[in-house]
């Protein structure tokens, strides 16, 4: 069983600066992880994705985003990162890291809690 620790969320303000890690973790052997992905909620509205990034790094992002915010990842430690730069308060949201994770002989898609993250004016 694959659980996703994410840290890194709270409060900033406008302009500021903050870095989401989602780390994966098993029970048994995780044989890869594909896409490794970013989405945000908040209250009324719907979860939208905001970055992704492949197994070979190759990353996406939403629109909205414009360019203030860059996804990565590390194989190595089943890790992805969000480095959130010149935040707005329109970016207060819930974050969730998202995957599909091969482990125990299934692909199968994985959420993490979620972090908040805060953004003042």
């Amino acid at each position: 069983q694959v659980q996703l620790v994410e840290s890194g969320g709270g409060m900033v303000q406008a302009g500021g600066s903050l870095r989401l890690s989602c780390a994966a973790s098993a029970s048994g052997s995780i044989f890869s992880i594909n896409d490794m992905r970013w989405y945000r909620q908040s209250p009324g509205n719907e979860r939208d994705m905001v970055a992704s990034i492949s197994s070979v790094h190759n990353t996406k992002y939403a629109d909205s985003i414009e360019g203030r915010f860059t996804i990565s990842r590390d194989n190595a430690k089943n890790t992805v990162y969000l480095q959130m730069n010149n935040l707005k308060p329109e970016d207060t949201a819930v974050y969730y890291c998202n995957s599909d994770i091969y482990s125990r002989g299934w692909l199968k898609n994985y959420w993490g809690q979620g972090t908040r993250v805060t953004v003042s004016s």
